[in-house]
């Protein structure tokens, strides 16, 4: 992922937000996520980074159509030897074309190294538990 990635994977994401968790978080918050606002948090922290939480980008003709992060497990404040995939949206129009899969296979294989890779996912967000 690059910087200028940052606009698009934010769109992804809250999109990706107001897909999967409609019925199962208050749409008032979903309609309220906006893609500006994360935009220029992904943005800072993008800058910010020191390269433990590692950013991917699944691309087609130049076009961003899925976002992946994942990084060192967080257990509280504690540090472990494990990894944890953070997040993994697909635009949603995309849904179903491999996007996520192919994302998922290449953080799969870059965690390779540590013991095990944690992914939260909530209980009652069954297209998720079963991907």
């Amino acid at each position: 992922m690059a910087l200028a990635d940052c606009d698009r994977v934010s769109e992804i994401r809250i999109r990706g937000w107001q897909h999967a968790y409609r019925g199962l978080l208050p749409q008032s918050y979903l309609d309220g996520l906006g893609v500006e606002a994360d935009a220029e948090r992904r943005r800072a922290r993008f800058a910010q980074g020191d390269g433990s939480v590692v950013n991917l980008v699944a691309e087609q003709e130049g076009k961003v159509l899925g976002w992946a992060a994942y990084g060192p497990y967080r257990d509280a404040e504690v540090r472990t030897r494990d990894a944890e995939l953070y997040a993994l949206y697909a635009d949603p129009a995309h849904l179903g074309a491999g996007v996520g899969r192919g994302l998922l296979t290449e953080a799969v294989e870059r965690c390779s190294p540590y013991p095990r890779m944690y992914l939260w996912v909530l209980r009652d967000n069954a297209p998720a538990r079963r991907f």
